[in-house]
Formats: structure tokens, sequence, C-alpha cells
């Protein structure tokens, strides 16, 4: 399992939570759960990246994962 399709909240929150109710959801940035602490996430603010039209957005179940460089470059393309 890829790090971007992990949610990071327990089975027992995620029964309860709104955004993990619609699996097509993302966890959005202000959850404390949908925060990233591996070694990989580096926040990017690199044009090139942000902004490459190819990427999968949708594959990754958290939002701060689609301003990550590591899923920006190695993440699924359209």
């Amino acid at each position: 399992m890829v790090c971007w399709s992990e949610r990071g909240c327990e089975d027992e929150m995620r029964e309860r939570c709104p955004h993990a109710i619609d699996p097509a959801e993302q966890c959005p940035i202000s959850c404390f759960y949908a925060k990233c602490d591996r070694d990989t996430h580096a926040i990017t603010s690199d044009p090139a990246l942000v902004f490459d039209p190819t990427i999968d957005r949708s594959a990754a179940a958290k939002e701060i994962c689609t301003r990550c460089a590591f899923f920006l470059t190695n993440g699924p393309r359209l």
C-alpha cells in the first residue's frame, strides 16, 4: 500500500468520520489525523509539480498529499 492511499485514522474513528464515509472524499488539511510525519513528506511550491496536469490527485486519500513532492513525483498519472 502506498502512503498517499492511507487516511491516518484508526478503524473505529474512520467509521464516524464524515470524510472517510465517502471513499472518494479526501481528508482535509485541517484534520489532525491527516498530517503526515513520514520522512518522504515534503510540501513543495515548485510550479512544475504543483500544476502538472498529468498527476491523478484523486488517488490521494488526504488533501495534504496533493501538495507533497513525493506524491507529485511518484504518484499515479492520468
